[in-house]
């Protein structure tokens, strides 16, 4: 599995927005100068975002773009599987129950599985607030990934 680079701009894209969250709402040219990405590449992520409920838009001279909730309620997880989709290391572990026809068979699958479980068990435990906090304690506010 690998990240795409959607997955890594919309990552960087939030954390701006919740660094940046006490400014309310924040224009995209803004936070691509920011993050030193196109915004024309912002502009296909934010769609994304929005219709998974993770932003709050508003148009307009004062427009932009805001986090709809606190950064202590997103995980990485979560912005990760708008971005990318599922985050299972082999296409059989797309399917809950799994659909493979050698799934009985497969001698394997255990691994896959239990690198599935610890991918998700892993981002899923890294909020937006903790990689502030730790940014913050590392005097980091550059959030390259």
């Amino acid at each position: 599995m690998k990240i795409s680079t959607k997955g890594r701009y919309a990552l960087r894209m939030m954390l701006d927005l919740a660094q940046h969250q006490q400014e309310g709402y924040v224009a995209l040219k803004d936070i691509a100068q920011r993050q030193n990405i196109s915004k024309k590449y912002l502009e296909q992520i934010v769609p994304l975002l929005h219709k998974s409920q993770v932003l709050k838009t508003n148009r307009g001279s004062r427009g932009g773009y805001m986090l709809a909730k606190s950064p202590d309620q997103y995980t990485v997880g979560d912005i990760l599987r708008i971005t990318e989709g599922s985050l299972a290391p082999v296409a059989c572990l797309d399917d809950d129950p799994i659909q493979c026809e050698r799934n009985s068979l497969c001698s394997t699958l255990y691994i896959w599985q239990g690198l599935y479980k610890a991918i998700n068990d892993y981002v899923d435990s890294i909020t937006l607030q903790d990689i502030l906090d730790n940014s913050r304690e590392e005097g980091m506010y550059d959030f390259y990934i």
